[in-house]
């Protein structure tokens, strides 16, 4: 594997990888924070003056896309995601070792445009950045 030797190159679009899915109580999913910066670092980063390594990554599990945030409470090699989205997927007595997509920069990009939450480097956002929202409108 060799994004932080947790994915590999799948596509054009995605690497795959394998990670603990869990749920978590939260609306929204996380990984944990060292391995969430590593990866945005690999994938997402330009490397183009300072970036931001904290942008949410884009992961499919099953045939749903979402963002993913840190935390550092999330175990090393877990995703914890929200109660109903799990709901919907064939995990069973979780944590369950699953293959993960994770959306290659242009992929994500392109994924978050459609949900109205992909700004372009050097763009500020007219939304309130206190909102919470990450990806306005998803879902909507």
């Amino acid at each position: 594997m060799c994004i932080v030797t947790m994915f590999e190159v799948f596509s054009r679009s995605y690497y795959l990888g394998r990670l603990y899915v869990t749920p978590t109580d939260e609306d929204r999913a996380f990984m944990h924070s060292d391995q969430h910066e590593r990866i945005n670092e690999h994938v997402y980063a330009t490397g183009d003056g300072l970036e931001r390594l904290d942008s949410p990554l884009v992961m499919k599990l099953e045939s749903r896309h979402f963002p993913v945030h840190g935390d550092e409470s999330v175990p090393a090699n877990t995703l914890a995601v929200p109660e109903s989205m799990l709901e919907e997927t064939d995990v069973r007595n979780p944590p369950s070792l699953r293959e993960v997509f994770l959306a290659r920069r242009e992929r994500a990009q392109q994924l978050l445009s459609f949900a109205g939450g992909w700004q372009p480097p050097g763009v500020e956002s007219a939304d309130d950045p206190s909102s919470g929202d990450d990806v306005p409108n998803a879902g909507t």
